[in-house]
């Protein structure tokens, strides 16, 4: 893959009631491309990614990118969607226009502004996501719930773990100036039920979930070429997307089959292993999630993730560390802005200008954003080249 990131912007993440989703897609595409030190005129195409469904009643919001520029007129412009995964979806039909050579320099946005809905309704937005034929959930909770559930009566409980996952999130992201929940909760609270930390479906309590959120984010990806001119390069060793079925009938959902798979792609196309990462960014909506991804990439066999978050593996110090941004759990999900946004926090690691949150040089990191029930599934290996 021969493109790297070269400039980005990131909204902090929140309730924004303020903005509207167009002045988000401004304010970040206008940071992304003073930030790679490019015209508006430079930029060859653009992709937007948003789900939408039903958030905001502005809808066809691709061209609203345009309003960040009157140079932009005229460019062309896409928005994508794939569930939750649909920032790193957006960025990734910008990586495939380069390669293409149908662009030399391409800026993608992710946004999403959730909180204008009630929970009712954005509870049957989000289970849009699932196979509604026969999951017929009032939310994607019940969904994640059900695979929690699933993993619990497989392998035990496992409700320690999970409550230190959600405790590590959240004391990362203390750390994070742009994540929306900036508060170390502790284990404690993390682990036990109460009026604060109720059950929402099946094991998983609050804690366990992550936040409703408002957030935008927005990257400019350069070919070769072009980006060893840039002041930062940030260079795509692997990316890798894998979807799978929709229905959860059709696989053992347990077995995180679309994550493993791009996850071995990637090693693979990097000519890598797991050993060689510095650090991961990793999509934990629900905190079984993450669990589920340790067994995916390979840092523990099938049933055995708990050992990594146990022993330590994956704090800031330990193996591999694992979501140092507090991960979607702490910093927040506005599903079209997630993936950009991970793809932006690894690229602060690996430039050296993560701030609080930086871990000691590191030199490749990796990036999975997934949507839905683990069915789209991106894998991207980031290397630092200048």
């Amino acid at each position: 893959m021969s493109a790297c990131i070269v400039g980005w912007e990131h909204l902090k993440f929140g309730r924004h009631d303020e903005l509207d989703i167009e002045d988000m897609i401004v304010e970040v595409a206008s940071g992304a491309i003073r930030d790679a030190g490019v015209e508006p005129k430079d930029i060859d195409a653009i992709y937007l990614g948003t789900f939408g469904g039903g958030f905001v009643q502005q809808e066809f919001p691709a061209s609203l990118v345009l309003q960040a520029s009157d140079h932009l007129r005229f460019k062309p412009a896409t928005h994508v969607e794939n569930a939750c995964a649909t920032g790193s979806a957006a960025l990734y039909q910008g990586l495939n226009n380069i390669a293409a050579k149908k662009s030399r320099i391409v800026l993608v946005v992710g946004v999403e502004k959730m909180t204008e809905v009630t929970g009712e309704v954005l509870g049957g937005i989000l289970s849009k996501a699932s196979y509604l034929r026969e999951e017929s959930a009032s939310s994607f909770a019940e969904i994640f719930g059900h695979i929690t559930d699933k993993y619990f009566q497989t392998y035990g409980d496992k409700s320690d773990a999970l409550a230190m996952i959600a405790a590590k999130n959240h004391k990362n992201g203390c750390d994070n100036p742009y994540a929306q929940m900036q508060k170390d909760l502790g284990y404690e609270f993390c682990r036990n039920e109460s009026d604060k930390n109720p059950i929402v479906a099946g094991p998983l309590k609050r804690t366990d979930c992550s936040l409703v959120s408002d957030g935008a984010a927005a990257v400019v990806l350069a070919d070769l070429d072009t980006s060893l001119k840039m002041s930062k390069a940030i260079y795509f060793r692997a990316a890798q997307h894998v979807q799978d079925y929709l229905p959860m009938s059709k696989r053992n959902i347990i077995d995180f089959e679309g994550p493993a798979k791009a996850w071995q792609q990637a090693f693979d196309e990097a000519n890598l292993s797991l050993e060689d990462l510095g650090f991961a960014e990793v999509h934990d909506c629900f905190t079984s999630a993450e669990l589920l991804t340790y067994e995916a990439m390979g840092l523990t066999p099938k049933g055995e993730g708990e050992q990594a978050i146990k022993e330590g593996w994956t704090h800031p110090d330990g193996r591999l560390p694992i979501n140092r941004s507090g991960g979607l759990k702490s910093k927040g999900h506005p599903l079209g802005a997630t993936g950009v946004s991970m793809h932006i926090i690894a690229s602060m690691q690996l430039s050296g200008t993560a701030g609080e949150m930086q871990l000691n040089n590191p030199y490749l990191g990796g990036v999975f954003n997934m949507g839905g029930s683990a069915v789209s599934n991106y894998v991207s290996i980031l290397e630092r080249l200048r």
